[in-house]
């Protein structure tokens, strides 16, 4: 072949990119291409901290490649319909791309094969956004894994490929019309949060960081929320600004000559990589997780209307510290720690009897680091209705995850200032009814001891 189309999806890098690479050994010219989607203002599935570091992440993208002689192209409507002009502008022979774990990205793959088949192109799909994908883990009887630990000890034994370097070269036909790399205003949105530096330089920076020390220590800090203790590499993973061959590679290298505490803390880092492709699996074997409970049991459950509950959740404001601290933080940078995340999605349906997808869409919504499956796989797992997930009378208790893992109320104080001169202890321990923790403060908007009660008859009544 002599020009084919590359199409940039989850996979804005050039490092160890499967369908970029294969394009590049196919054709002496390769045309680059990102598609923009079309919706305005509002997404269920994301929000201008998402799109925010997409732009930054394409602008790297088109400078990196401009490095090496490419030129990246953008297009902005139906993936189909815009690859279908570009295909017989260019005279492109055949569409290279790195298939999308998700359902929506599914369906539009198969409109594009269709399409490329009716003008005579060639579609060349890769693996690359999970190590192990699909139908490559099952259990002994060829069926997917329902619980995370047989398919992690599955998931280990497989061999894995190989790491690839960045391409040196690279040659863009001249000419192709492209539109200006997209802004904010590119879908009505402001920006409203200090997001992490995007771009694929940025994250190789992360990385590198995180194998230097922190990896070893994973085991033993990642669930403090006030520590710079995680590798903060999970919109890395969702842009595809690193692959995920790599991070794992790169822990298994580390692993080596590690004393047996480091070496947990690193098996305890890959465990986080392996749950991110199982809920992968989850999602491509079972969609409708998406719509409704992974455990159909659970569907009759009663579950409470979104009120002004859902609306002191989602400004922290609901007196409870550390809950009010997880989602501030999230408001204002796009993050949140793992930790919290549990914490919070337990309070919203335990405390709160708000379903899971309320939280889940304001979740993927203020997210950097929003991906599907596992987005759905943990507040799933929160509420007690997902594959492998806690059972529904393990409910977390918001004062005492404060004294353990914020016992100096050192992340509360950062994020809700009101607090700062509160004593720690008075930070863990829930008020008298109807009392504040201190002037200026909201009163809980629950008493947690009687909501749990009642989340337990909820269930037990479905």
């Amino acid at each position: 072949m002599q020009r084919v189309i590359h199409w940039f999806r989850r996979d804005l890098r050039l490092h160890d990119n499967t369908a970029l690479l294969a394009a590049l050994r196919a054709a002496p010219e390769i045309v680059p291409v990102y598609i923009l989607s079309t919706w305005r203002r509002h997404h269920r599935w994301t929000g201008s901290p998402r799109q925010q570091f997409l732009c930054g992440s394409l602008g790297a993208l088109a400078a990196n490649l401009e490095r090496i002689g490419g030129r990246l192209i953008i297009r902005q409507g139906h993936a189909d319909v815009e690859m279908r002009k570009l295909l017989t502008e260019t005279r492109a022979e055949a569409i290279f791309f790195n298939r999308d774990p998700d359902p929506f990205g599914r369906q539009m793959e198969d409109k594009i094969a269709a399409m490329a088949r009716a003008l005579g192109a060639s579609v060349h799909p890769f693996q690359d956004i999970a190590i192990h994908e699909r139908d490559e883990v099952l259990t002994g009887k060829g069926e997917p894994f329902r619980v995370f630990t047989p398919y992690s000890r599955a998931w280990r034994k497989l061999p894995k490929p190989p790491v690839h370097r960045a391409p040196r070269r690279f040659a863009s036909p001249h000419g192709i019309p492209s539109l200006p790399l997209p802004t904010l205003d590119t879908w009505g949105l402001k920006a409203d949060a200090e997001i992490i530096t995007p771009g694929e330089d940025a994250a190789r920076k992360r990385l590198e960081a995180f194998m230097c020390i922190p990896v070893g220590k994973y085991g033993e800090t990642r669930d403090i929320p006030g520590a710079a203790a995680t590798s903060r590499l999970s919109q890395d993973l969702r842009y595809g600004l690193l692959s995920a061959r790599e991070i794992h590679a790169r822990a298994l290298a580390a692993r080596e000559g590690a004393g047996a505490a480091e070496a947990r803390g690193i098996d305890t880092y890959i465990n986080e990589l392996i749950w991110r492709e199982f809920y992968m699996q989850i999602l491509w074997h079972w969609p409708r997780v998406l719509e409704s409970d992974f455990n159909p049991g659970y569907s009759a459950v009663r579950w409470y209307s979104p009120g002004p509950g859902l609306d002191a959740w989602r400004a922290g404001q609901t007196g409870f510290p550390i809950v009010d601290a997880a989602m501030r933080q999230l408001n204002a940078t796009g993050f949140m720690h793992n930790r919290l995340r549990m914490i919070t999605a337990m309070f919203l349906t335990k405390d709160l009897h708000i379903h899971w997808k309320a939280g889940e869409s304001w979740f993927m919504q203020r997210l950097v680091d929003g991906e599907i499956a596992s987005n759905n796989g943990g507040w799933q797992w929160s509420a007690g209705t997902g594959a492998d997930a806690a059972p529904y009378f393990r409910i977390q208790n918001p004062w005492t995850q404060s004294v353990r893992f914020d016992p100096k109320g050192e992340f509360i104080k950062k994020w809700v200032p009101e607090l700062r001169d509160i004593h720690p202890a008075v930070l863990s321990t829930a008020p008298a009814p109807g009392r504040r923790i201190c002037a200026g403060y909201p009163r809980p908007i629950v008493d947690h001891a009687a909501e749990r009660e009642t989340t337990l008859m909820l269930f037990k009544q479905r």
